[in-house]
Parts: C-alpha cells; sequence; structure tokens
C-alpha cells in the first residue's frame, strides 16, 4: 500500500483512501488528477474492497480512457474486466446488451454530427421547407431536446414562443422516423435511451447498480443533466461515487455541459466529502497568478487557488501586432527564436477561440518552414475518403442503414444517378423498407434495365460483403473492401490516396490493441472519437481552438486574437453565464502553459470577408496589473487612442510584456519590420515608443541578401531577391512559380544559390 502512495502529495492521500460513500474532489489545472483518480483504483483493489469488473471508470475522450487505463495496467496489472470508458461508450455497451428491452434492432449505426446533419437536411426537403432559414434552427432544437429528455410534443409546448418552432417540431419528428427507419442513434440518443432504459426497467438499472460497486467520473463538470441522470442511476442508494472535476474548467455549456451539477453535489448527496487539490505541478508562478486573477473575477465558483513549487518563471508577455500578419509573424519569429534555444517545435501551442482565425498562422508557419498541424477543424475521420470507406462499413455492418447506402451506392461512379436514387427513396417509403432492401428489389423498379443490372451488382457486392464480415477480422475486411471497390484507385489526389493509407493502418493498430472486436465495436470505437485523439508525439506546433485542447500541456503558449468578439465571442452579453463560461475559457488556455506564455492580438483583423479595427479583449483589461501594463496601454485609454485612431498609423504600440517593456511596430505596411526595432524579444530593457518620439534604428541584419540573389524555398521553389528593406531585414522575393513573397531575412528559410 505504502508504494503505492508515495507519489501523492497530503492533499491527493486524502481522497484516495476514502473509499465510501460519495466523494467530490475539486482538481485544479495541473493538480495531477488523473493520478489521483488510477491510484485510486489501484488502492481500491489492494486493499480487497472490489474486483476489477466491479469498478466504473468514465472518462471524457477516448483518449484519456486509454491513458487511464495504462496507467492502472502498470500499477495493478491486467484490468480488461474494469470498464474504463468515456460515458458514450458505456451507454453503447449497455444498449447493445440489451437492444430489445431499449426498443431498438442489434448492429445499430451510431450518427455522427455529419451524418446527423444530412439526415436533417433530407427532413427538411421532405417536409418542403426553407433549408436555408431552417436548417440552423432545425438543428439546435433537436440536439438541445434530446440534451433535455423531451420528445417532440414536450419540446414543443415548453418552446412554444420559439421562432419557427412548429416547423422544427415537425423536422424532429420526422428525424426521429428516419433514424428508426435507419436503425440508428446519434450521440444524445446513446445518452438518451440508456437513461430511459434504466427509468422503466428496474432489473437492468439494478443489475448495473449491482455490478459495478464502486463508480468513478472524471471532467465531471463536463456533464450534462442526462449523463448525471444516467449516473445517479447507476448508484445505489448510500453506493461509492466518485467525481473529480474543476468547476473552473467547465467550458462545455454550449453544447449542454451543466456547471450546476459539481456546483450542487453536496446538495444531491448531503454527506458528500468535499476535498480540493490546489497545487500545480504543470506551471510557473507568473503563469499561475494570472490564471487566479482572471478566474477570480468568476461569481459562480466554488473558489481555489493554484500554487506551485517550481518558482517564479519568466513573466508572461503581451503583444499587439498591427495586423494578423503581424500577429503571426511575431508568434513564427519567437518559435523559431525558441527552437535555436533548443525548443522542439512539438513545445508550442498556438490557441484561438475560433478556428476562423488560423489562416494567417497557417500561412506564416509555411513560409518559414515551420511545422504545424490544426486541431479543431476537419478531423481525419471527417474526411471525405474516409467517411466513404466508413460509410461501406457501417452499411455491412447494418444493410438498413440508408444514410450510409445513399453516399456510396455511386462511390466509385457506377452509373447510378440521383433520379434512380430518387426512384429507390420512394419505394422503400412507400413499402416501409430500408434503401438496401429496394436494392435488392430493384426489379420491381421503374428504372432502365441496365440501371436494374447495376443495382443488382451492388447488392451483391454488399451481401457478400455482409457474409465476408462475419467470419474475417475487421482489418482484413477493410483491405478486401478497398481493393474489390477500387476506392482507393479511384482516388487521384495524393493526400487523399495518403488518407486512405492512413486509414488502413488505423484500423491494424485497433485490431492489434482489441484483437476480438467485431465490426461493431470498431464502428462504435471509432465514432466516439474525438480530435483530440489525433494528437501525437510527432514534432510540429500544435495550431488549436482552446476546447479542442483542453487536458493538455505544452512548454511555450500563444493565446492569439485577444480582441472583443473574438475572445470573449460576440455571442456574449456583458455580463451572465455566458460571460463567465468565457472568462473559463480563458483560464484554460492559460493554464495549458507550462514555462512560457504569450498574450496576442492585432490591431485590425480580416475576419469574414471584413477588415476592421478591433478592440482589446476585455480580458486584457482584467490581466493589466498582472501583466503590469499601464491600463491606458493595455485597453485602449487616451494614450491608446491616440496613437490608433482610424486615421494615420504612425507611432502605434506593439505592447509586450517581457519585463514589462513595449516594443515599436512600424507604422508602412511592411508588417515584418516589427523585427528591426527588437530582435530579441527576450532580453530588452523597458522602453516605450510615443507618437512624437522617434522610431528606434534598425539593426543591421547582415547584409546576407542582395538584390540578384539567386535563392531556394523548400515550399515555393526557386526565386530571386528583388528588394530589401529596412537595413535587409525584410526581403522581396520573386519565386518562378509563385509570384512575389515578402519575408522576415532573419527566419525565412532560403539556400542562397548565386549571388
Amino acid at each position: 500500500m505504502n508504494n503505492l502512495l508515495e507519489n501523492l502529495n497530503e492533499e491527493q492521500i486524502k481522497p484516495v483512501t476514502d473509499t465510501e460513500g460519495a466523494v467530490l474532489v475539486l482538481a485544479g489545472a495541473g493538480s495531477v488528477k488523473t493520478r489521483v483518480l488510477t491510484t485510486r483504483i489501484a488502492y481500491i483493489l489492494d486493499q480487497g474492497l472490489a474486483k476489477p469488473w466491479q469498478i466504473l471508470a468514465i472518462t471524457f475522450t477516448n483518449k484519456a480512457a486509454g491513458e487511464m487505463r495504462e496507467r492502472v495496467q502498470t500499477q495493478i496489472g491486467e484490468c480488461r474486466d474494469m470498464w474504463i470508458c468515456t460515458i458514450h461508450s458505456m451507454c453503447v455497451k449497455i444498449l447493445r446488451a440489451n437492444t430489445d428491452a431499449a426498443g431498438i434492432k442489434p448492429d445499430f449505426s451510431i450518427y455522427s454530427e455529419t451524418e446527423r446533419k444530412n439526415v436533417i437536411k433530407k427532413c427538411i426537403k421532405e417536409l418542403d421547407f426553407d433549408a436555408d432559414k431552417l436548417l440552423k434552427p432545425a438543428k439546435f432544437h433537436i440536439a438541445n431536446a434530446k440534451m433535455l429528455g423531451l420528445d417532440p410534443d414536450q419540446y414543443a409546448k415548453r418552446n412554444e414562443h420559439e421562432n419557427h418552432i412548429d416547423e422544427c417540431v415537425k423536422v424532429y419528428e420526422r428525424y426521429e422516423e428516419k433514424l428508426r427507419e435507419n436503425n440508428a442513434l446519434d450521440f444524445d440518443d446513446l445518452l438518451l435511451y440508456t437513461l430511459r432504459l434504466f427509468r422503466k426497467n428496474a432489473e437492468i438499472r439494478q443489475f448495473y447498480a449491482d455490478r459495478f460497486k464502486y463508480i468513478m467520473v472524471d471532467e465531471f463538470q463536463d456533464t450534462n443533466a442526462v449523463q448525471y441522470g444516467i449516473i445517479k442511476l447507476m448508484v445505489k442508494e448510500g453506493g461509492n461515487l466518485f467525481c473529480v472535476g474543476d468547476d473552473d474548467q467547465s467550458i462545455y455549456g454550449w453544447r449542454g455541459a451543466e456547471i450546476e451539477n459539481i456546483l450542487r453535489f453536496d446538495r444531491d448527496y448531503p454527506k458528500a466529502k468535499v476535498y480540493k487539490l490546489e497545487r500545480n505541478y504543470r506551471s510557473t508562478g507568473n503563469i499561475l497568478s494570472l490564471a487566479n486573477t482572471i478566474i477570480k473575477n468568476n461569481g459562480n465558483r466554488r473558489g481555489k487557488t493554484l500554487w506551485t513549487e517550481a518558482g517564479e518563471g519568466d513573466k508572461p508577455v503581451y503583444f499587439t501586432a498591427d495586423n494578423e500578419l503581424g500577429e503571426a509573424l511575431y508568434t513564427a519569429k519567437t518559435i523559431s527564436d525558441l527552437v535555436n534555444k533548443g525548443y522542439k517545435y512539438s513545445d508550442f501551442a498556438v490557441l484561438l477561440r475560433i478556428n476562423a482565425i488560423t489562416r494567417p498562422f497557417e500561412q506564416e508557419f509555411s513560409k518559414y518552414n515551420i511545422p504545424y498541424k490544426v486541431f479543431g477543424g476537419l478531423k481525419f475521420f471527417e474526411r471525405k475518403e474516409v467517411k466513404d470507406i466508413l460509410a461501406y462499413m457501417r452499411l455491412i455492418a447494418n444493410p438498413f442503414d440508408s444514410e450510409a447506402l445513399a453516399r456510396i451506392i455511386n462511390v466509385p461512379k457506377r452509373g447510378i444517378g440521383g433520379r434512380t436514387i430518387e426512384i429507390m427513396e420512394e419505394y422503400a417509403y412507400n413499402n416501409g423498407l430500408s434503401l438496401y432492401d429496394a436494392v435488392l428489389d430493384c426489379e420491381y423498379l421503374d428504372v432502365s434495365s441496365g440501371t436494374k443490372k447495376k443495382l443488382a451488382d451492388f447488392g451483391n457486392l454488399i451481401k457478400d460483403f455482409v457474409i465476408q464480415s462475419q467470419a474475417e477480422p475487421v482489418n482484413n475486411l477493410v483491405r478486401s473492401l478497398i481493393a474489390v471497390t477500387g476506392l482507393r484507385d479511384a482516388l487521384e489526389d495524393e493526400n487523399d490516396i495518403a488518407n486512405v493509407d492512413e486509414f488502413v493502418a488505423s484500423v491494424d493498430d485497433y485490431i492489434r490493441l482489441n484483437p476480438d472486436s467485431t465490426l461493431s465495436d470498431y464502428l462504435s470505437a471509432i465514432t466516439l472519437y474525438s480530435d483530440t485523439d489525433e494528437m501525437d508525439d510527432s514534432n510540429y506546433v500544435t495550431l488549436a481552438t482552446i476546447h479542442a485542447v483542453k487536458g493538455l500541456e505544452f512548454r511555450a503558449v500563444f493565446i492569439a486574437g485577444l480582441e472583443d468578439g473574438i475572445m470573449p465571442s460576440s455571442r456574449v452579453d456583458d455580463g451572465g453565464k455566458e460571460l463567465e463560461e468565457e472568462r473559463r475559457l480563458m483560464y484554460v488556455a492559460i493554464t495549458r502553459a507550462r514555462e512560457k506564455l504569450y498574450l496576442t492580438r492585432a490591431l485590425e483583423r480580416n475576419l469574414y470577408g471584413r477588415r476592421d479595427r478591433t478592440i482589446p479583449s476585455r480580458f486584457i483589461k482584467e490581466l493589466s496589473q498582472a501583466l503590469g501594463l499601464k491600463d491606458n496601454i493595455a485597453y485602449g485609454g487616451n494614450r491608446y487612442q491616440k496613437n490608433s485612431n482610424y486615421g494615420s498609423y504612425n507611432g502605434r504600440y506593439a505592447s509586450t510584456n517581457g519585463g514589462g517593456r513595449a516594443v515599436y511596430s512600424s507604422s508602412d505596411d511592411d508588417y515584418a519590420a516589427i523585427w528591426t526595432a527588437h530582435s530579441n524579444p527576450y532580453a530588452s530593457p523597458a522602453k516605450s515608443f510615443s507618437s512624437d518620439e522617434k522610431k528606434p534604428p534598425a539593426k543591421q541584419q547582415g547584409g546576407k541578401y542582395r538584390v540578384g540573389t539567386k535563392v531556394r524555398h523548400a515550399k515555393f521553389g526557386n526565386g530571386t531577391v528583388v528588394a530589401l528593406r529596412n537595413n535587409g531585414a525584410v526581403i522581396n522575393v520573386a519565386f518562378d512559380d509563385q509570384g512575389i513573397k515578402e519575408l522576415s531575412a532573419a527566419i525565412a528559410p532560403l539556400t542562397i544559390i548565386q549571388y
């Protein structure tokens, strides 16, 4: 036992050894809560309080579940019978074991957000509604109704004054019909069907309550009402429920998470013990000071103060650029400087409130040969060529899945057109059949004999794969599927082909870890996949939305786009719960950083097709004292406004705090010239420049390039230097196939071919 506890501090040992009854752990960012949770599992088993199969551990992502399983195995050995999974995965297991009682057919499909959107579109079209007007509200109301656990009639009564509610409810009803016809559930259904199963079937509910003597929930602040309802029904009266979470990191209210679950836990369980983990093992003191400063402005919280023994570390830096390209260039230059000092690219993350502002960073990183990967956008398993393969697999596992069939019946092209599919859909609807039944009944369709032959061939193809799937491992089935259908051969783009090959490799990896998995098991796991599961140990800069990196950490973090309307979002009011959630998002972003933190913004930005002046984020105002900034520089006081009005840009500030310094930003359109003012953004003494002060002399760059120098760029190819500016700090290169590019001489990845 002592060996299990020796790596824990005093405040961690208490919840680990308090094994009976309801326990809530308020775990601050970087407090190593996973170690607490996994050690508690090991401690329970070591003390003989439960068998492995009597323990249920619920996590937030598949990646977190895998890491937790590995840590438990390291401590106690094999834990195959233990349920360590996401709550959606848990619900899939329960529903697949109880399909009759749940009112669904075996081998049901699970629809991702993409499939849900496609089905809703079809419903709107069938009801002859305006898709442009109704798609967005219909998606919202359907998701909202399911998160609240309401059927269409109940939801209609509760929201009768909402715009378009009658049409949205009709779409909801038709959507539910489509799911039943396709033998499919969406993400929300996995939870809702499980909740309804437990409520109406006491025997099944009691079975799971008896099985799981200890239930542990990670990331408890992210649970919604339906999830919490399921958890409560699985816990016996007076049972052992252990929840770990951080009310200060509750950032998923937009998808139904209820911070009230963690705030009222000890009212739901009056005998509950509550522990706080406030010691941080991740960040330096200066970073934690910033985090504590921002989050204390929230009123709806239990209250914690993070602390560390790691020392104060470097002060966070605040930087303002002329525009979004200058902001991205500052980031690229800072990363390049730190890489030259021993950092790896994988040590960096650029965090954004919205994915719409990644383009300047992608552009500048490509220009200066900085490897990066974007998260929070299109996931690997959402790419078309991958989704096509998955649609075949869904149809093979569940021939009732008409959505999957409609997607791939003409992929690769078989000469089965849209009109034929419409005839099939009409036949299926009139006869209460699936689209696959319509394929098998092709002789009865009003189509040409040639089309009937094509449909019959397709039907036989799927039938053969259905038979093969009963005997072959999933990875063998996938290889056969791709070869026989010609899916890979039909692709022309090298990236698309590479994605297919990567998909096959990912199936191999899955089967190696889960050798007994069925096709349905694999599809369930992939459908519940999250974008953070794609993150690996490769050497690239992470460019991500803040939501996408929750739970991760980096040596150096840039929080970009700190402007009102971006961070916080334009959708929030001046106060209330939405603004508090945005502030929690800022807190999460800050606490991803271990050693260095940079807060950046642009004085003007091109966003959604418009170029506008920006207003500094109100969070910068809240942090101005902690950053060592004068309030008039940080948040648009008279001095700032005098120099950044809508007329001349001359004398603008690029405000930073690397020891309280303000770095000058040039006034012309050469945003790269910010590097001529201070080429080293780490060791400069304090300086500031007002509108009537002279620009400091540009630093000589050493004359590496001359007009006429022939160069080669890894991405842009061969080119010629056609202009030098700012004493050679900035060069213009005319590339043979890419036109003229403006580059910073200090970090441009150029090879000189000829002077």
